[in-house]
Protein backbone atom coordinates (compact mmCIF):
# COMPACT_ATOMS: atom_id res chain seq x y z
CA UNK A 1 0.00 0.00 0.00
CA UNK A 2 1.44 3.36 -0.91
CA UNK A 3 2.23 5.64 2.10
CA UNK A 4 -0.70 8.26 0.72
CA UNK A 5 -3.21 5.52 0.64
CA UNK A 6 -2.08 4.34 4.01
CA UNK A 7 -2.53 7.48 5.96
CA UNK A 8 -5.99 8.18 4.14
CA UNK A 9 -7.47 5.19 5.49
CA UNK A 10 -5.47 5.29 9.31
CA UNK A 11 -7.30 8.95 9.00
CA UNK A 12 -10.91 7.46 7.95
CA UNK A 13 -10.53 5.25 10.66
CA UNK A 14 -9.89 7.47 13.72
CA UNK A 15 -12.66 9.58 12.49
CA UNK A 16 -15.01 6.68 12.87
CA UNK A 17 -13.64 6.07 16.01
CA UNK A 18 -14.34 9.33 17.47
CA UNK A 19 -17.89 9.21 16.93
CA UNK A 20 -18.15 5.85 18.91
CA UNK A 21 -15.96 7.49 21.80
CA UNK A 22 -18.25 9.93 22.28
CA UNK A 23 -20.91 7.59 22.34
CA UNK A 24 -19.72 5.62 24.61
CA UNK A 25 -19.10 8.87 26.73
CA UNK A 26 -22.38 9.90 26.58
CA UNK A 27 -24.23 6.59 27.22
CA UNK A 28 -21.91 5.57 30.52
CA UNK A 29 -24.58 4.36 33.28
CA UNK A 30 -24.44 6.93 36.08
CA UNK A 31 -23.21 5.26 39.36
CA UNK A 32 -24.85 6.17 42.65
CA UNK A 33 -23.99 5.08 46.35
CA UNK A 34 -26.56 4.69 49.44
CA UNK A 35 -25.23 5.22 52.51
CA UNK A 36 -27.29 3.88 55.46
CA UNK A 37 -26.35 4.45 59.02
CA UNK A 38 -28.86 2.00 60.30
CA UNK A 39 -29.32 -1.79 60.00
CA UNK A 40 -29.96 -3.22 56.63
CA UNK A 41 -33.06 -5.42 57.98
CA UNK A 42 -34.86 -3.16 59.19
CA UNK A 43 -34.14 0.05 56.59
CA UNK A 44 -35.15 -2.62 53.81
CA UNK A 45 -38.39 -0.78 53.07
CA UNK A 46 -36.77 2.70 52.85
CA UNK A 47 -34.10 1.52 50.61
CA UNK A 48 -36.88 0.38 48.41
CA UNK A 49 -38.55 3.73 48.75
CA UNK A 50 -35.48 4.74 47.26
CA UNK A 51 -35.54 2.51 44.56
CA UNK A 52 -39.24 2.71 43.67
CA UNK A 53 -38.47 6.51 43.51
CA UNK A 54 -36.01 5.85 41.02
CA UNK A 55 -38.36 3.76 39.14
CA UNK A 56 -40.77 6.96 39.08
CA UNK A 57 -37.99 9.21 37.60
CA UNK A 58 -37.69 6.84 34.90
CA UNK A 59 -34.61 5.35 35.93
CA UNK A 60 -33.94 1.21 35.10
CA UNK A 61 -31.36 -0.32 37.67
CA UNK A 62 -28.34 -2.42 35.78
CA UNK A 63 -29.48 -0.46 32.57
CA UNK A 64 -29.79 3.53 33.05
CA UNK A 65 -28.29 4.14 36.74
CA UNK A 66 -26.35 1.62 39.04
CA UNK A 67 -26.63 1.51 42.59
CA UNK A 68 -24.68 0.70 45.15
CA UNK A 69 -26.19 0.31 48.88
CA UNK A 70 -24.29 0.51 52.05
CA UNK A 71 -24.92 0.09 55.56
CA UNK A 72 -23.04 0.96 58.50
CA UNK A 73 -25.23 -1.22 60.72
CA UNK A 74 -25.59 1.40 63.49
CA UNK A 75 -21.88 1.21 63.94
CA UNK A 76 -20.89 5.29 63.13
CA UNK A 77 -17.11 4.27 63.50
CA UNK A 78 -18.15 1.96 59.96
CA UNK A 79 -18.98 5.24 58.25
CA UNK A 80 -15.76 6.57 56.71
CA UNK A 81 -14.63 2.92 55.49
CA UNK A 82 -18.13 3.00 53.52
CA UNK A 83 -17.44 6.70 52.12
CA UNK A 84 -13.81 5.65 50.67
CA UNK A 85 -15.62 2.80 49.11
CA UNK A 86 -17.55 5.01 47.35
CA UNK A 87 -14.71 7.49 46.00
CA UNK A 88 -12.94 4.62 44.83
CA UNK A 89 -15.92 3.48 42.78
CA UNK A 90 -16.05 7.16 41.55
CA UNK A 91 -20.20 7.11 42.48
CA UNK A 92 -21.60 10.40 40.12
CA UNK A 93 -23.80 10.96 43.26
CA UNK A 94 -23.92 9.49 46.88
CA UNK A 95 -27.35 9.63 49.13
CA UNK A 96 -26.64 9.31 53.03
CA UNK A 97 -29.14 8.60 55.22
CA UNK A 98 -29.18 10.72 59.20
CA UNK A 99 -27.16 12.94 60.34
CA UNK A 100 -24.26 11.05 61.75
CA UNK A 101 -23.20 9.73 57.79
CA UNK A 102 -23.51 13.10 56.38
CA UNK A 103 -21.10 14.50 59.05
CA UNK A 104 -18.87 11.78 58.11
CA UNK A 105 -19.05 12.86 54.75
CA UNK A 106 -18.33 16.66 55.16
CA UNK A 107 -15.31 15.96 56.98
CA UNK A 108 -13.68 14.71 53.99
CA UNK A 109 -11.92 15.97 51.05
CA UNK A 110 -13.96 14.99 47.99
CA UNK A 111 -16.14 16.95 45.29
CA UNK A 112 -19.02 14.09 44.85
CA UNK A 113 -22.40 15.98 45.06
CA UNK A 114 -24.38 14.64 47.86
CA UNK A 115 -28.39 14.79 49.07
CA UNK A 116 -29.10 14.13 52.47
CA UNK A 117 -32.00 12.63 53.57
CA UNK A 118 -33.92 12.80 57.39
CA UNK A 119 -31.12 14.95 58.43
CA UNK A 120 -32.46 17.35 61.29
CA UNK A 121 -31.13 19.86 60.95
CA UNK A 122 -28.71 20.97 57.90
CA UNK A 123 -27.97 24.59 58.90
CA UNK A 124 -27.38 23.35 62.78
CA UNK A 125 -24.97 20.59 61.23
CA UNK A 126 -23.13 22.91 59.40
CA UNK A 127 -23.85 21.32 55.82
CA UNK A 128 -25.81 23.50 54.01
CA UNK A 129 -25.33 27.93 53.83
CA UNK A 130 -29.77 28.19 53.85
CA UNK A 131 -32.12 26.09 52.88
CA UNK A 132 -33.06 28.00 49.91
CA UNK A 133 -29.87 28.34 48.78
CA UNK A 134 -27.34 25.11 50.33
CA UNK A 135 -24.12 26.36 48.75
CA UNK A 136 -22.31 23.61 49.03
CA UNK A 137 -22.06 19.91 47.66
CA UNK A 138 -25.15 18.93 50.31
CA UNK A 139 -28.81 19.29 49.71
CA UNK A 140 -31.72 17.29 50.37
CA UNK A 141 -34.53 16.59 52.77
CA UNK A 142 -34.73 17.52 55.86
CA UNK A 143 -35.98 15.67 58.65
CA UNK A 144 -37.31 18.53 60.45
CA UNK A 145 -37.72 16.34 64.00
CA UNK A 146 -36.18 18.88 66.25
CA UNK A 147 -40.34 20.42 65.82
CA UNK A 148 -41.74 17.28 66.29
CA UNK A 149 -39.59 16.19 69.32
CA UNK A 150 -41.08 18.97 71.71
CA UNK A 151 -44.34 17.90 70.10
CA UNK A 152 -43.76 14.74 70.94
CA UNK A 153 -43.99 15.87 74.80
CA UNK A 154 -47.21 17.56 74.26
CA UNK A 155 -48.84 14.54 73.48
CA UNK A 156 -47.85 13.00 76.12
CA UNK A 157 -48.87 15.53 78.44
CA UNK A 158 -51.97 15.11 77.11
CA UNK A 159 -52.37 11.49 78.04
CA UNK A 160 -50.54 11.52 81.24
CA UNK A 161 -52.68 13.84 84.06
CA UNK A 162 -50.21 16.12 85.70
CA UNK A 163 -46.86 15.04 83.69
CA UNK A 164 -44.12 16.13 85.65
CA UNK A 165 -41.28 14.45 84.99
CA UNK A 166 -40.00 12.70 81.65
CA UNK A 167 -36.96 10.68 81.01
CA UNK A 168 -34.96 11.18 77.34
CA UNK A 169 -33.13 8.51 75.74
CA UNK A 170 -30.25 10.07 73.64
CA UNK A 171 -27.78 9.03 71.50
CA UNK A 172 -24.17 11.24 72.13
CA UNK A 173 -22.53 9.68 68.93
CA UNK A 174 -25.54 11.40 67.09
CA UNK A 175 -24.77 15.27 67.26
CA UNK A 176 -28.22 15.96 66.13
CA UNK A 177 -29.40 13.97 69.45
CA UNK A 178 -28.42 17.51 71.18
CA UNK A 179 -30.40 19.64 68.74
CA UNK A 180 -33.82 17.24 69.53
CA UNK A 181 -33.00 17.91 73.08
CA UNK A 182 -32.93 21.53 73.04
CA UNK A 183 -36.52 21.08 71.32
CA UNK A 184 -37.61 19.11 74.03
CA UNK A 185 -36.41 21.41 76.84
CA UNK A 186 -38.04 23.89 75.13
CA UNK A 187 -41.02 22.49 75.20
CA UNK A 188 -40.78 21.07 79.02
CA UNK A 189 -39.93 24.51 79.90
CA UNK A 190 -43.34 25.68 78.54
CA UNK A 191 -45.27 23.23 80.09
CA UNK A 192 -43.50 22.92 83.78
CA UNK A 193 -42.39 19.95 82.85
CA UNK A 194 -38.58 18.45 84.10
CA UNK A 195 -36.22 16.37 82.03
CA UNK A 196 -34.06 13.31 82.58
CA UNK A 197 -31.44 12.90 79.87
CA UNK A 198 -29.94 9.56 79.36
CA UNK A 199 -27.40 8.32 76.92
CA UNK A 200 -27.13 5.22 75.16
CA UNK A 201 -25.10 3.20 72.96
CA UNK A 202 -25.22 0.18 73.08
CA UNK A 203 -28.00 -2.33 74.22
CA UNK A 204 -26.26 -2.46 78.14
CA UNK A 205 -26.56 0.95 78.24
CA UNK A 206 -30.29 1.05 77.28
CA UNK A 207 -31.46 -1.53 79.97
CA UNK A 208 -29.53 1.01 82.41
CA UNK A 209 -30.84 4.03 81.47
CA UNK A 210 -34.15 2.38 81.63
CA UNK A 211 -33.21 1.64 84.97
CA UNK A 212 -32.05 4.69 86.12
CA UNK A 213 -35.11 6.60 84.66
CA UNK A 214 -37.22 4.62 87.05
CA UNK A 215 -35.07 5.43 90.04
CA UNK A 216 -35.35 9.03 88.92
CA UNK A 217 -38.98 8.31 89.32
CA UNK A 218 -39.71 9.41 85.73
CA UNK A 219 -43.55 9.10 84.74
CA UNK A 220 -43.14 9.11 81.04
CA UNK A 221 -40.53 8.29 78.23
CA UNK A 222 -39.40 9.94 74.94
CA UNK A 223 -37.00 8.23 72.49
CA UNK A 224 -35.08 10.15 70.32
CA UNK A 225 -34.72 9.62 66.64
CA UNK A 226 -31.12 7.79 66.16
CA UNK A 227 -30.49 4.87 63.77
CA UNK A 228 -29.44 3.51 66.68
CA UNK A 229 -32.19 3.37 68.58
CA UNK A 230 -34.32 2.97 66.16
CA UNK A 231 -32.65 -0.65 66.01
CA UNK A 232 -32.78 -0.61 69.65
CA UNK A 233 -36.68 -0.18 69.67
CA UNK A 234 -38.44 -3.68 70.69
CA UNK A 235 -36.23 -4.18 73.71
CA UNK A 236 -36.73 -0.45 75.04
CA UNK A 237 -40.49 -0.73 74.45
CA UNK A 238 -40.61 -3.89 76.17
CA UNK A 239 -38.88 -2.23 78.73
CA UNK A 240 -40.98 0.52 78.69
CA UNK A 241 -44.31 -1.90 79.05
CA UNK A 242 -42.14 -3.77 81.86
CA UNK A 243 -42.05 -0.61 83.95
CA UNK A 244 -45.67 0.78 82.88
CA UNK A 245 -43.74 4.20 81.45
CA UNK A 246 -46.24 5.85 78.67
CA UNK A 247 -43.86 6.99 75.79
CA UNK A 248 -43.50 8.85 72.53
CA UNK A 249 -41.39 7.66 69.60
CA UNK A 250 -40.71 9.17 66.22
CA UNK A 251 -41.78 6.53 64.06
CA UNK A 252 -44.28 4.08 63.36
CA UNK A 253 -42.43 1.10 63.89
CA UNK A 254 -42.14 1.65 67.76
CA UNK A 255 -45.80 1.84 67.51
CA UNK A 256 -46.02 -1.67 65.81
CA UNK A 257 -43.81 -2.62 68.45
CA UNK A 258 -46.18 -2.02 70.58
CA UNK A 259 -44.71 1.81 71.35
CA UNK A 260 -48.02 3.55 73.07
CA UNK A 261 -47.16 6.92 70.79
CA UNK A 262 -45.23 7.80 67.02
CA UNK A 263 -45.23 11.04 65.66
CA UNK A 264 -42.96 12.54 63.07
CA UNK A 265 -42.61 12.77 59.48
CA UNK A 266 -43.55 9.96 56.56
CA UNK A 267 -40.22 8.57 56.52
CA UNK A 268 -40.52 6.61 53.10
CA UNK A 269 -41.74 9.82 51.54
CA UNK A 270 -38.80 11.24 52.49
CA UNK A 271 -36.56 8.19 50.66
CA UNK A 272 -38.30 7.97 47.64
CA UNK A 273 -38.39 11.92 47.15
CA UNK A 274 -33.65 12.06 47.33
CA UNK A 275 -34.55 10.12 43.51
CA UNK A 276 -36.01 13.38 42.17
CA UNK A 277 -32.48 15.14 44.10
CA UNK A 278 -30.50 12.53 42.09
CA UNK A 279 -31.81 13.09 38.49
CA UNK A 280 -31.89 17.10 39.00
CA UNK A 281 -27.75 16.44 39.61
CA UNK A 282 -27.34 13.80 37.31
CA UNK A 283 -28.80 15.92 34.57
CA UNK A 284 -26.24 18.83 35.64
CA UNK A 285 -27.69 20.87 38.28
CA UNK A 286 -25.46 21.61 41.24
CA UNK A 287 -26.57 21.09 44.83
CA UNK A 288 -25.31 24.59 45.94
CA UNK A 289 -28.85 25.44 43.73
CA UNK A 290 -31.34 23.13 44.68
CA UNK A 291 -33.34 24.18 47.76
CA UNK A 292 -33.88 21.76 50.54
CA UNK A 293 -37.01 19.80 51.02
CA UNK A 294 -38.87 19.99 53.98
CA UNK A 295 -41.42 16.99 54.95
CA UNK A 296 -45.02 18.01 54.30
CA UNK A 297 -46.31 14.70 55.23
CA UNK A 298 -46.38 13.58 59.00
CA UNK A 299 -48.02 11.03 60.94
CA UNK A 300 -49.20 10.16 64.46
CA UNK A 301 -50.00 6.46 65.22
CA UNK A 302 -51.49 5.51 68.75
CA UNK A 303 -51.68 2.05 70.45
CA UNK A 304 -54.55 1.64 72.07
CA UNK A 305 -53.70 -2.36 73.34
CA UNK A 306 -50.79 -0.62 75.06
CA UNK A 307 -52.67 2.17 76.76
CA UNK A 308 -54.91 -0.16 78.18
CA UNK A 309 -52.20 -2.11 79.20
CA UNK A 310 -50.28 0.43 80.68
CA UNK A 311 -53.84 2.06 82.44
CA UNK A 312 -54.03 5.46 80.56
CA UNK A 313 -56.64 6.68 78.41
CA UNK A 314 -56.03 8.34 75.56
CA UNK A 315 -57.87 11.56 74.80
CA UNK A 316 -61.20 11.23 72.34
CA UNK A 317 -59.41 14.28 70.54
CA UNK A 318 -56.09 12.47 69.87
CA UNK A 319 -57.63 9.68 69.18
CA UNK A 320 -59.57 11.82 66.00
CA UNK A 321 -55.99 13.39 65.10
CA UNK A 322 -54.41 10.24 64.52
CA UNK A 323 -53.55 8.73 61.46
CA UNK A 324 -53.62 5.32 62.54
CA UNK A 325 -55.06 3.56 65.54
CA UNK A 326 -53.81 0.20 66.95
CA UNK A 327 -56.39 -1.61 68.55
Amino acid sequence: MRRREFITLLGGVAAAAWPLAARAQQSKVPRVGYLFSFNQLEGRHLWDACRQGLREVGYVEGQSIIVEPRWAEGQYERLPTLLAEFERLNVDVMVIAATPGNLAAKARKSAIPIVFVAVADALKAGLIASLAKPGGRFTGLSLLTPETSGKRLELLAEIVPNLSRVAVLLNPGNVSNFVFLEETQAAARRLGIELKSFEVRNQAEVDRAIEAAIEARASALIALDDPFIHSARARIVALAAKHRLPAAYGTREFADEGGLIAYGPHRPDLYRRSAIFVDKILKGAKPADLPVEQPTRFELIVNLKTAKVLGVTIPPSLRLRADLVIE
